[in-house]
């Protein structure tokens, strides 16, 4: 009884120490929770954003790189008005069309923030990846804040760094 107590213990503890890597970049959001009936667009004022996203740097060469984490963040600054994202598109550093993480228009509560986040194992970005966001607003309202923090630790050693989105209309 004891020898399977020892055993079954041991499975556990080995079965808690394995790590569990996931390579889906789209993150556990439910997009369709967000989503929203089309809206009456003439009423809103529309935009887009460009937010640099890096899902790869450089180090020492061009032959070295170091993967990284990008959590990328659209904040709603507006304590009163919803904003609503109706496209966010991922491209790689050839300006090639990655993925689109909804197909349909969302909305972001006032003051809330909603998160795509791309896999350290995701490298289809490249050094060069970056997002085109098209949003809607209500007229005099604050535009959307599109971030992106990118992350990387080994070891003890550890890098980030942040980039903000740049409105291009």
């Amino acid at each position: 009884m004891k020898t399977l107590f020892k055993i079954l213990l041991f499975a556990i503890i080995l079965q808690s120490c394995q790590e569990k890597v996931e390579m889906s970049s789209i993150s556990s959001v439910n997009w369709e929770k967000r989503s929203i009936e089309p809206l009456e667009k003439d009423s809103l004022t529309k935009g887009s954003t460009y937010l640099s996203v890096y899902s790869q740097i450089y180090s020492q060469t061009d032959q070295t790189t170091h993967d990284l984490t990008a959590t990328v963040s659209m904040h709603n600054t507006n304590k009163t008005d919803t904003i609503y994202i109706n496209k966010a598109e991922y491209f790689d550093t050839d300006g090639k069309s990655i993925r689109t993480y909804f197909d349909k228009t969302i909305f972001v509560a006032p003051m809330a923030t909603v998160q795509i986040i791309i896999d350290e194992h995701d490298r289809e970005g490249g050094t060069g990846a970056n997002f085109i966001f098209e949003w809607m607003i209500e007229p005099g309202s604050n535009d959307p804040l599109f971030e992106a923090v990118m992350i990387s630790t080994s070891g003890q050693q550890g890098l980030s760094f942040t980039t903000q989105g740049k409105r291009l209309n």
